[in-house]
């Protein structure tokens, strides 16, 4: 009788893992919202990396900047490559928890659950498979409308003239500018960001009275253990996310021959610390972020 009631008991506890039309659904959505809240955040981030030292009267401070933009070239002018951010992380969130959700499956132990180095492992996979099939194309194409917007007489007229305007001039390969940093970026960045709250979600269900791998958090909880992965993904990834905006800005050709050579420059030419360039937005966006994307997600997929 012990061992079947612990047989039933372990039945019970096994993490059920949602099925993949609902992550990449939950997913999409979650996305999408959270780039559009927090998009003000990511424009300054690209405009303060975009800025070298040869650049003077140029802010530094993230707010500063934001309103010196609003006041002198309209408030619309922050919003600059909203449209094909709150697309692109559409594409990006849904590939990612898709392909999150799915790798879990595979590495999760005999009771469904997942170690700190296999969640590590499983977001690093997410990373890449975003990186490629979502991301790089989206964010080369932002930068590109934030960098030409701050310029005597932009060109581009929105996303799909700016994404016309590209691949006619460059082909395809020009909309995948920078995306070796790109999957660097981001497969460090879903290896920590999803490890790290895959971890704390596991550590915070197993305070609560009645451990059960498979209700989820809070709405609080939730916010709170994504903020948390935020702050810890900003500090661990930012050199590689100032190399991808380097990188993609509309001067990178004359400037760098490769990612290797980008880096030499900046550490040659601005120091180590310009690698953490546009560190305070970017930890503004990821905190936010951090946490409207997993709460939403969670909500969603318990709807579903």
């Amino acid at each position: 009788m012990a061992s079947d009631t612990s047989k039933d008991n372990t039945a019970t506890n096994a993490v059920i893992r949602p099925a993949p039309w609902k992550s990449l659904v939950a997913g999409g959505v979650a996305g999408g919202v959270e780039a559009a809240v927090t998009y003000p955040f990511e424009f300054a981030k690209t405009r303060l990396q975009l800025v070298d030292k040869s650049q003077t009267g140029s802010s530094k401070n993230p707010l500063t900047l934001l309103y010196r933009t609003a006041t002198n070239e309209g408030i619309s002018t922050i919003y600059t490559g909203c449209s094909t951010m709150v697309i692109g992380c559409t594409a990006k969130a849904a590939v990612r928890f898709l392909g999150f959700d799915s790798l879990k499956k595979l590495l999760a132990d005999e009771d469904g659950k997942l170690s700190g180095s296999r969640g590590v492992l499983a977001g690093f996979g997410a990373g890449i498979l975003e990186s490629v099939f979502a991301l790089t194309p989206f964010e080369t194409i932002k930068t590109a409308l934030i960098d030409d917007a701050q310029r005597a007489n932009p060109r581009y007229r929105g996303f799909i003239h700016g994404s016309y305007s590209l691949i006619k001039e460059g082909g395809v390969g020009a909309v995948y500018k920078g995306l070796i940093p790109v999957t660097l970026r981001q497969s460090s960045n879903a290896a920590v960001r999803m490890g790290s709250y895959s971890f704390l979600k596991q550590k915070f269900q197993a305070m609560e009275a009645n451990p059960d791998p498979n209700k989820p958090l809070s709405g609080p909880k939730t916010f709170l253990v994504g903020a948390i992965a935020g702050v810890i993904t900003v500090y661990t990834t930012m050199p590689f996310d100032t190399l991808k905006t380097r990188m993609q800005s509309l001067e990178s050709k004359k400037e760098y021959r490769s990612t290797l050579h980008c880096a030499q420059r900046l550490l040659n030419e601005e120091g180590v610390l310009t690698f953490w360039k546009g560190t305070t937005p970017r930890l503004g966006r990821l905190v936010l972020s951090g946490g409207i994307i997993f709460t939403i997600y969670e909500q969603i997929i318990a709807i579903l």
